[in-house]
């Protein structure tokens, strides 16, 4: 964790399965990535019907979406995670993939899961929104 980004879990609140409840931010930039579709590079819709493959290829894309930014997972300091479903073994099942996923640490942030009836494209099943925190950029940068 950077000395700019500080994550809280007030006692008085439940305990959490990997995120916080509070993640403070001190200074610097902050990129705010569109939410990230299992499209692949051509914007065919990757593994209809498929969660597991979707999550990878989201988590895929949002990887390189941060790098554009010079960031990683750990910087990120807000993740939405939007399933299409209402079971409860489903979203955790997302959850969890996304927790183990190449941008696993992302989602030690502030966090929010939610069951939704429909996203964007036509099969597809989840989608990531991420803010990420970035250093302030010196004079020579």
């Amino acid at each position: 964790m950077s000395a700019d980004i500080s994550r809280i879990d007030p006692e008085e609140l439940h305990p959490t399965p990997g995120y916080h409840h509070i993640t403070v931010v001190e200074a610097g930039r902050t990129a705010y990535l569109a939410g990230q579709c299992p499209l692949d590079r051509s914007g065919t819709l990757v593994g209809p019907g498929d969660l597991d493959a979707q999550i990878d290829q989201v988590a895929a894309n949002a990887l390189v979406a941060l790098a554009a930014v010079d960031a990683g997972p750990e910087r990120v300091v807000r993740s939405v995670i939007y399933v299409v479903s209402d079971d409860v073994a489903t979203l955790g099942a997302a959850w969890r993939r996304l927790t183990g996923s190449v941008i696993g640490p992302a989602f030690t942030t502030a966090s929010t899961l939610l069951g939704v009836a429909r996203l964007g494209f036509t099969g597809q099943l989840v989608e990531v929104d991420l803010t990420a925190a970035l250093p302030v950029r010196t004079s020579g940068e």
